[in-house]
């Protein structure tokens, strides 16, 4: 048994970057903690504390051992950065340092194998993704545990996005955007086929009621993806996508096999 520390930004991340990735190493009997920097507020408004519960509803669906919140408040998206809320720091504006060692206690703390974080854009850019990378990057250093980085390739995301603009569901000024997110298909290391949990995936996205009920493009995606057929969410949602630093490829854990999607 090997424990997985995956570090995420918000709740939700976790079920949509790796959930899959999580369900699968806790039924082959690994522990997994899930980590979130962000209490995920901003889309709760004055309920607050609600997307933390939802979170730890989404994990226990999982088959995750323990959620920890580092303590940080989210960051939002766009171009302005707002005061920070009080009592709590913007993620964004976290000392990177300072936010690496409390992810490194947790760390040695739980005597992690190996930690789950983002690649160095966060996928999409958004700052609080971009900040995980960072401190994911340094926490690992200074604990001195593997870390396999969460993405998805670069080609696929553009023919979802050019599909979205088709649906209406992503405005034509964002395909350019979104035509960086992710990595090359070249700099992937690892294809995580997680089709048997896919169920267990769309049952933890549906446990964060309050973007799958809120508005907004965002919004109308969670739905679509939660209401989806089964057979249309496996097809869409039965791959995860890792990047090793370094280019190493091979299984994220032992009893853990991955594909990798570099062919040497």
């Amino acid at each position: 048994m090997v424990t997985v520390v995956a570090f995420h930004a918000h709740p939700d991340d976790e079920v949509l970057l790796t959930g899959g990735t999580i369900a699968r190493l806790a039924a082959d009997g690994h522990r997994v903690i899930v980590v979130v920097a962000c209490d995920g507020d901003v889309w709760a408004g004055p309920d607050q504390g609600r997307r933390l519960a939802e979170l730890r509803a989404s994990a226990a669906i999982l088959g995750a051992g323990r959620v920890v919140h580092l303590g940080y408040a989210d960051s939002g998206y766009g171009p302005v950065l707002f005061e920070d809320p009080p009592g709590r720091t913007r993620f964004a504006r976290a000392d990177i340092g300072e936010a690496a060692g409390k992810l490194a206690a947790l760390l040695t703390e739980e005597h992690a194998d190996l930690l789950l974080s983002y690649d160095p854009q966060g996928g999409y850019g958004h700052r609080d993704h971009v900040r995980v990378h960072q401190v994911g990057a340094q926490a690992a250093g200074l604990a001195g545990v593997r870390v396999v980085e969460a993405t998805v390739p670069r080609e696929l995301v553009a023919r979802v996005a050019r599909l979205l603009l088709v649906l209406r569901l992503l405005p034509r000024h964002r395909l350019d955007e979104m035509l960086g997110y992710g990595m090359p298909q070249s700099l992937i290391t690892h294809r995580i086929d997680v089709r048997r949990h896919v169920a267990q995936k769309q049952a933890a996205l549906a446990a964060h009621q309050t973007p799958v009920s809120g508005n907004g493009r965002s919004a109308k995606l969670f739905r679509l993806l939660v209401r989806s057929p089964l057979p249309v969410f496996r097809a869409v949602c039965g791959t995860e996508w890792f990047a090793e630093p370094g280019g190493r490829t091979g299984k994220l854990a032992r009893g853990h096999a991955a594909v990798p999607d570099r062919q040497d």
